[in-house]
Order: structure tokens, then sequence, then C-alpha cells
């Protein structure tokens, strides 16, 4: 009989100890392999993974910042990445945008890096304007993702629309620079961090050209566009400093997420920078000097609390 009880008070420990310490998943949406998002997120699912007890974090590629908001609003993920703008949509529901209510279950972990709009032609494509895309053949990002969004955004301001592109293809990053360089495609707009892999790898083989965004193009635009520049050989052959425009980048978590998750998810990113830095040369310009400001959805409440202990916020 006593043989019979320890057993079962053996059962039990083993049946009620693992729920006191049970794993908690973390999932890091990111968006193309080819892109910034991916490699970041990569290193931030590796932070977590190794810093945060009982945590198993992995990592999704995505369509990026439109598909992120919506699957964080459906509770699949923990963490995201976004552009600006496409959380501005969110936050109000704008359905041209790709969201048919508005994500309030949306918080904001912290302000990273700026996306600089890159618009790559090919040499023999003489396209070295934004005027000259007009009946040419240019690539905008996968449908309803931030970088289509911004394509739309960059198009309408310099006083034109899909319509009058020669045609108008929806690709991620690296199938675009595929068909470039198979000579089936004349031009690709690409929001991403400097030195994203697509362009790298285009200018490494292929001559091209890099568009320029003049000022007053995105000073119509407005915020949260800013004018901003694509320094010297960013790219082989790129022998100038080329203006374009940027709109920053944010990680979002939801309600969802417990304040003490946040905090430690914020605390991590913000304190483990070189890490990030040596995942992608984006990762450099990730401050948290500016991680607290400017967003257009309230920050999660852990979040807050570890930019208050910083003294980012009163």
């Amino acid at each position: 009989m006593k043989a019979r009880l320890f057993a079962l008070a053996a059962v039990a420990s083993v049946v009620v100890a693992p729920q006191a310490h049970a794993q908690q998943f973390i999932n890091v949406l990111t968006g193309g392999t080819s892109g910034v998002y991916y490699p970041l997120g990569v290193a931030i699912s590796k932070i977590y993974g190794e810093k945060i007890p009982n945590i198993k974090a992995q990592v999704q590629a995505t369509k990026a910042s439109v598909e992120n908001l919506n699957l964080l609003q459906q509770g699949r993920g923990e963490i995201a990445f976004t552009l600006g703008d496409s959380l501005k949509a969110a936050w109000e529901g704008d359905a041209e945008a790709g969201f048919k209510a508005k994500l309030d279950k949306l918080r904001v972990i912290g302000a990273v890096y700026p996306n600089y709009i890159q618009i790559v032609a090919t040499s023999e494509s003489g396209i070295k304007t934004l005027a000259d895309l007009k009946g040419k053949s240019l690539s905008v990002g996968a449908p309803k993702s931030g970088t289509e969004l911004n394509s739309r955004a960059i198009l309408k301001a310099a006083g034109m629309d899909y319509k009058d592109l020669g045609k108008v293809e929806y690709l991620p990053f690296a199938e675009s620079v595929d068909l470039m360089k198979n000579r089936q495609l004349a031009a690709t707009l690409q929001s991403a961090g400097l030195g994203v892999a697509s362009l790298k790898d285009l200018s490494n083989s292929s001559a091209i050209n890099v568009v320029a965004v003049p000022k007053e193009v995105v000073d119509k635009i407005g915020p949260p566009f800013i004018a901003a520049t694509i320094p010297a050989k960013t790219y082989t052959g790129q022998e100038q400093d080329v203006p374009t425009a940027a709109v920053v980048n944010y990680l979002v978590t939801s309600t969802a997420v417990s304040d003490d998750l946040a905090y430690q998810m914020t605390k991590l990113i913000y304190e483990n920078l070189p890490e990030l830095a040596s995942s992608h040369a984006a990762g450099r310009e990730i401050k948290l000097e500016t991680a607290a400001t400017g967003s257009p959805v309230p920050l999660h409440p852990g979040a807050e609390r570890y930019f208050k202990e910083k003294g980012m916020l009163k």
C-alpha cells in the first residue's frame, strides 16, 4: 500500500511541477529571408532563447509589416517588425492598406531603425529618375506589404500611379532581383535598411542606377516619411550620395503579452545592440535614445516601465 502511495505521489509531482515552470513561446514575426527584418529577427530570437528562462523562441518569415500586424492581432505572434506608416494604418483600421478593422490589441516595444526607400534600376533600362519609370516595369513588393504601401505613396507624390507603369510586379526582394538579372524587370522598389542583401547581390552582378526620390516629393507625402540619403558606395557602382525617403521601423507586440515578458523583451533588445549590429548593418542604427518616441500606437506597459527606468520617459 505504501509503495502505491509513493508511486502516486511521484506521478503527481511529475504532473504538477511543469506547470510552475511552463515553457512559453515567443514567435518573432519578420519578413522575407532576403530582407533586413529576417536576420535581425534571428538575432533577437537567439537572445531571447538564451536569456529568458523557460522560453522557446522561433522566427517566422512573412510578407512583413501588414501580415505581421494582422498576425499579432490574431494572437499568432509575440513580437513583430513593422514600418511606421503600416502601424499607423493598422491602428486606424485602414482597409485600403490591408486592415479590415482597427487593430486595437497592438502595443509598441520601441522604435528601431529607419527603412530607406531604395529604387534601383538596371543601367540598360535607362531609368535614372522617377519620371523615367513611366512605361517601364517595376516590382513594388509583395501585395499589401509595407513596401507596397510605400510604393503607392512615392508614386502618388511624384504624380504617378500603377497605371503609368508598363508592368507592375508584386514580388519579394529576392525574386525581384532574379527577374532583373534575367532582364525580365527594369526596376525594383525596396523599403529596407541600407545594404539590403538582395540589392547588394544585384549590384555585385549587374550595372545599376539608384534612383533619387527628391526632397520635394518626400515633403508632399509628409510624416511618417522623412528626407534621407543613401550614402555613396552603399552598393557596388553607386558612386554618389542619393537622396531618398525613409520611414521608421518599430518592434510591436500585443496586449496578450504580459507586462513582465514585454519588459524582458524590451530590455534585452536595447541592452544587446552589439549583437543586433553584428547580424545586419541596419542594427547599428538602433538607438535607445530614440526608441520611445514618435509611435502612432501606445507603448506596451512593460516597455514603458523599461524606458522609465532608463530615463527615456518621465
